[in-house]
Order: C-alpha cells, then sequence, then structure tokens
C-alpha cells in the first residue's frame, strides 16, 4: 500500500496551535506553511484552494433524498454486502468511544454508518451522514475525501481540516480496492471529536478495509465459478473459439482455438496476461469496442436471467484470413440453423443474421427492433428454431392490435366465470400456451402501461395467473419482443416501465430498413416474384430493368411487406411477359402520387423529407381516413400515429376531413 509507520506523511499530527497559524498563513498568503505542517495536509490544502472551497463553510452540503440513497446502495450493493459483517461490529466495539465508522463510495457520498450513538447526533451537526458526499472539492481536507483523493491511508486531525466547521473533528480512512486490478471501490472512515483522537485509528481502518477486500475476493471467486458453470455447454463447441469475459471485462476462460483466432484478427489480446475490455462490463458502452471486434459475436450469459457475463464467440473460419478483410464477412453468408428462409444480399443484415443466430443457442430475452414490415417476426421465427427449445410451441400476440381487456385475456387467460361471456371452463392464455417454447410479443410499446407489472411479475417469478384465479400456474418460457419504438423514450415519456425494459431487452437486435439494404431489393423482387407465379399458377415473367431502377429509389416505408405487396400486385395486373412501368402501382407515378422526390431526396440525405411527403399524400389522397392511409402506405396504424407525431402532421389529418365536411372521428391521432 505504500504506507510505513514512518513516513512523514503519515507521521503524528502536528500542534493543533501551530497548525492553525499555518491555516491562517495559507489563506491570507503571507507565507508558506511551516514544519507545522504535514506534506499530505499542505498538498491537500493546495487542492482545496485551486478548487475555490469555502474555507468558513461550517459542514457539508444536506444529504439526497432516500429514493436517490436507495439507488447508490444498489448500485454498491456488492460492497455493501461484503461490508455488512464488519459494520455490524461496529455497532458494538465503538459503542462509548465517541467514534462513528462510514462506508463511502468513490464519489465520497457516505452509503452506510455505524457506532457511537452520541456521536451520531454530533456528526449531524456537520452533516455526517449517509447520502452526503465528502469529497475534497465539497468539503475540504478531511479523511474519506483525501483518502479517496491519494489513494492512501489518511488521519486528519483537528486543525489539519480545511473547513472552520469540521476542525472541532478527527478522522481516519482507508480506500478499497478491488482484489483483482486494484481499482478503488470506496472508502471506510473513523471519526469522532477531536478529543478521541488515537493513533490506532488509522491502524483500524487498515485492518477493516483489508477486512472487506478479502471478501470482495471471495465473492469474486464465487462469481467466477458460477460464470464458468454457466458457460460450460459453449465449451463443448468444436466448430468455434470462445473466450468468456466476467461482468468487469476481464477473459476468464478461453477454448484451446481461441488464442489462434485472436492472432488471426490482429487482437491485442493476450490470455496469458489478462488485461480489461470496459466495453464489455455489464454496463459497458459497446460502441467503445476494439476495432478487431464486432457486437455480433458477443453473446450474454446468464444465470437465473441474471446477467453475469459476456461471450466471445469468433467462427473457425475466420482464422488465416487476412487482416485486411472483414473478419466474419464470408460466414455471414452461411445459413445459420432456423435462419435459412431469410434470403439477404447484404452484409448488414447478414451480420445481424449471425448475431441472431448465436443468440438463440440460450434462452437470453431478446428485443427485435425495427420498421414496420422489416421481417420481426421472420427474425423471431429463427431465433425459436435455432434454439435447443426449437420444438416447443411458437406463440405470436401482437400486443397493439387489442383492446387492453382482450389482450390481458389473451396474454393471461381467464377462469370460468371470470367475466360476463367467459368460456366454459376457461382459456388458457397465450403466455401459459408459450411454455416450452417462445412467446412473441410483437409492438409491445404499444403494451397498455397497467398490464406491464403483471407481465413484469411473470418474467421474475416464472408463474402466471389466470383472470379470476388465485392459484399460480408456473411456466417456463423464452421471451422474444419487437417494437418499432424507442422503448428507452418510451420510458423516458413514462409509458413504458423501466424494469420492463431491462428484462425484455437484456439484448437486443436492430433490424436494418430495406432502403438501407444493398442489393435485397432486386433479390427480394425476383424470390417474391418467383413465389407468386407459382403460388398463381401464371407464368414466370421478366422484369423490365427500369422497373429494378425505379424499386430501388423507393424508400419502402412498409419495407419487406410492402415490397411483397407491390410485387404480387404487378403479376397479377399483369398482361404479358414482361412486367413494364405502366404495371407499377399508383404509388410510384411520380405525378400522381408526389412520392417521386424520394429516390432524389434520399441520395440527398433527405429521407425522412420524403417519407413525410409521401404520408401527406396518402393522408390527402384518403381524405384524412388514416385507416385508408395507412392501408396505402403498407404500414400499421399504429405506426402511421407515430409517424404523424414525429413528423408533426396532425394537422394535415384535420385539414383534410375537413375539406370532405367531416369532422374528426374515432381515427383522429
Amino acid at each position: 500500500m505504500g504506507w510505513t509507520p514512518d513516513d512523514r506523511r503519515f507521521s503524528e499530527p502536528g500542534n493543533d496551535t501551530a497548525v492553525m497559524a499555518a491555516w491562517e498563513r495559507f489563506l491570507d498568503g503571507s507565507g508558506r506553511p511551516d514544519d507545522a505542517l504535514r506534506s499530505l495536509v499542505e498538498g491537500s490544502w493546495q487542492r482545496c484552494r485551486d478548487h475555490n472551497v469555502d474555507p468558513d463553510k461550517r459542514s457539508a452540503p444536506p444529504p439526497v433524498g432516500e429514493s436517490r440513497l436507495e439507488s447508490l446502495r444498489n448500485t454498491h450493493a456488492e460492497l455493501l454486502q461484503a461490508g455488512a459483517p464488519v459494520m455490524a461490529c461496529a455497532r458494538d466495539f465503538l459503542a462509548e468511544t465517541g467514534t462513528v465508522m462510514a462506508l463511502a463510495d468513490t464519489q465520497c457520498t457516505i452509503l452506510s454508518m455505524e457506532g457511537d450513538t452520541r456521536t451520531r447526533g454530533s456528526a449531524e451537526n456537520i452533516h455526517l451522514l449517509p447520502g452526503v458526499a465528502w469529497s475534497e472539492r465539497i468539503c475540504g481536507t478531511n479523511a474519506i475525501g483525501t483518502a479517496l483523493a491519494v489513494g492512501e491511508p489518511v488521519q486528519i486531525h483537528s486543525a489539519e481540516h480545511y473547513c472552520a466547521g469540521i476542525k472541532r473533528w478527527t478522522c481516519s480512512a482507508m480506500v478499497i480496492r478491488h482484489p483483482s486490478d486494484g481499482e478503488i471501490l470506496g472508502v471506510v472512515d473513523v471519526s469522532g471529536l477531536s478529543e478521541t483522537y488515537n493513533r490506532q485509528s488509522l491502524a483500524l481502518v487498515v485492518t477493516t478495509a483489508n477486512r472487506i477486500e478479502s471478501r470482495l475476493k471471495m465473492r469474486e471467486t464465487e462469481l467466477r465459478l458460477r460464470l464458468v458453470e454457466s458457460a460450460l455447454p459453449y465449451w463443448n463447441s468444436t466448430t468455434d473459439s470462445v473466450v468468456l469475459f466476467d461482468r468487469r471485462g476481464y477473459p476468464v476462460k478461453a477454448n484451446g482455438n481461441a488464442q489462434m483466432a485472436l492472432a488471426a484478427l490482429g487482437a491485442d489480446l493476450d490470455l496469458a496476461h489478462p488485461r480489461r475490455i470496459p466495453a464489455l462490463a455489464l454496463d459497458g458502452d459497446l460502441s467503445a469496442l476494439p476495432v478487431w471486434m464486432r457486437a455480433e459475436w458477443l453473446a450474454p450469459v446468464l444465470e437465473h436471467g441474471e446477467h453475469i457475463g459476456t461471450l466471445l464467440i469468433l467462427p473457425l473460419p475466420s482464422i488465416g484470413r487476412s487482416r485486411g478483410r472483414r473478419p466474419g464477412h464470408e460466414d455471414a453468408k452461411a445459413p445459420l440453423p432456423g435462419f435459412g428462409h431469410i434470403v439477404t444480399a447484404d452484409a448488414k443484415l447478414a451480420a445481424v443474421i449471425r448475431k441472431a443466430g448465436l443468440l438463440a443457442r440460450s434462452k437470453v430475452p431478446v428485443l427485435l427492433l425495427g420498421e414496420t414490415g422489416v421481417g420481426k417476426e421472420e427474425f423471431a421465427q429463427g431465433i425459436h428454431q435455432g434454439s435447443p427449445i426449437g420444438d416447443g410451441p411458437f406463440v405470436p400476440v401482437n400486443c397493439g392490435g387489442l383492446s387492453r381487456e382482450l389482450l390481458a385475456s389473451e396474454l393471461f387467460g381467464y377462469a370460468e366465470g371470470a367475466f360476463t361471456g367467459a368460456r366454459r371452463g376457461g382459456m388458457v392464455g397465450k403466455i401459459e400456451a408459450a411454455d416450452g417454447g417462445t412467446l412473441f410479443l410483437d409492438e409491445i410499446g404499444e403494451m397498455p402501461l397497467d398490464l406491464q407489472p403483471h407481465l413484469l411479475r411473470v418474467l421474475e417469478k416464472g408463474e402466471i395467473y389466470r383472470l379470476g384465479e388465485n392459484t399460480p400456474r408456473k411456466v417456463d418460457f423464452r421471451l422474444v419482443a419487437a417494437t418499432n419504438r424507442d422503448l428507452r423514450q418510451e420510458v423516458a415519456n413514462g409509458r413504458f416501465r423501466m424494469d420492463l425494459y431491462y428484462r425484455v431487452a437484456v439484448t437486443s437486435i436492430r433490424i436494418p430498413a430495406l432502403r438501407d439494404r444493398d442489393g435485397d431489393i432486386r433479390v427480394l423482387a425476383d424470390l417474391f416474384l418467383g413465389q407468386f407465379a407459382e403460388r398463381h399458377a401464371v407464368p414466370l415473367p421478366r422484369i423490365d430493368p427500369q422497373i429494378h431502377e425505379r424499386l430501388a429509389g423507393y424508400s419502402w416505408p412498409g419495407n419487406v411487406r410492402e415490397l411483397r405487396n407491390v410485387i404480387e400486385n404487378m403479376l397479377l395486373v399483369s398482361d404479358g411477359e414482361c412486367i413494364g412501368l405502366h404495371d407499377l402501382p399508383p404509388e410510384f407515378d411520380v405525378d400522381a402520387t408526389g412520392c417521386g422526390s424520394i429516390a432524389a431526396a434520399a441520395s440527398g440525405g433527405r429521407l425522412s423529407e420524403a417519407e413525410a411527403e409521401c404520408i401527406r399524400h396518402a393522408i390527402a389522397s384518403t381524405g384524412g381516413n388514416l385507416t385508408e392511409a395507412a392501408r396505402q402506405l403498407a404500414i400499421a396504424k399504429s405506426t402511421l400515429y407515430q409517424k404523424l407525431k414525429d413528423y408533426g402532421l396532425q394537422d394535415d389529418v384535420l385539414t383534410h376531413r375537413g375539406r370532405r365536411g367531416r369532422t374528426p372521428g374515432r381515427n383522429s391521432p
């Protein structure tokens, strides 16, 4: 720790009168503090002056609110658990000593406090309380803040405090470090009024910090064993190179092929000398991944629904490839179990399919993100079919297409006689029907707020109550959810529960829009044309090259679903061996729709403007009938509502309804 008993920084405090005189000279700038002041204290005073700390301050600021303090305690739950036995002992061995013990986080905020009852009363006068931050920047020189500033054991006595209101106190503190890498996790402090000064208080906090660190080490060993056990199914793989990372982003274990695969990728990761990758921590930012690593290679390791680590899965064929080529690109074309029905020529979508295939191996909840019509249900079915429970039921539910009451009975089922008109014998809900398989909740962002706690309870407890029943039923299923909304924003706006969001979005997959997928429009157009020609028993026509150009220049607000409808429509209205421009639907007519500017707008970076213009035209052509406008645009009505809000087009609806002599009715957004 760099601490020796004869180190001058940790020597006995100087004479109180001499230290006070040095403080006054320091404040008025009349001279440098003399030898009465320890270098540790002088350095702290200098930092306080640099931070413009008020030397006349009488106390620390008031504590944060109870909810904020509880949030901080949850964040540092592991530190508090490791320190709990020590803090419990402090109630007894510090009683009648005139001192208290505090445990604080790395921001110097006190999380818990125990000790002499009478002293705790005096401590309230200077706000030495849980929920108060005692950093040097706020409270000047003090043991908690100064120990965290220097990373070493600190004893600050009486006049050595920088702020006048704290000079009646004496305190000792020591930082607590993580056993793996020495990262500072918090600080333990013992404080009392000046007359309780004892040189041994410094040894007490050092011993206490060591005890807490020992408990943290035991906890870390236990967590790593659990992590390795949960990841064991991947270790028998002969086709993948696997590296297991713990919750802090440190590599824990790798199979025999991993180091060779990492070397082939040019990865700066030596498994013999592990170093942390912060982006792989549970709270890490995946946008900050190393350049050689791709997000689709990552899969969470779960234990009873809790995220405890991360797997980096590298396909063996990537070994030996040129480092100048994108690793894993060629493999993206290889069909994965469950995803053979998804056809693409686009590298971005192929990478998404690869990630979905990796996630399919576990029962981790997956949130599918993307616009209406991109194929979220196709991905949900692929995840189900490629999973260990692929032979179980796949049960889809659209949360946006039903009223609150119907959705509740659809999801949870009901008992006989639960309400007027209830089916004799009751009804099995979709959640119960998904037992042993996959439940797919489409448009989950539209689930009514008052139903969300009930779904959350099912996910947390693994049991369900039918409407009208008091006996729970056990269920075990894999959840895949989908939305075209920004659920984080929905949480911020109070329309979606934060706790449910973190349950359904353990991991997420964003499916790119059709307009962003190079080559897919032509590939899918040819595929759909062949499928529909066979279905309708008509000869397979060829497509005029100008058709492909027009299709490629369209923004496809309805994505793959809209493309499929357009191809079927052109096939059915075509009367020859070639599908030409005259067979295109009206929305592709530049003069008729006003959407002909889409290709130009897209190339000019104004795709949102072009989409808004198409919506304006659909509203105008339908006289403000949103149901018909949504059908014309090949998007869900709920999606149209959201786009009206995003683009500020609500007034257009009212205007065009007014022109038809209508008043806003039930279709008003």
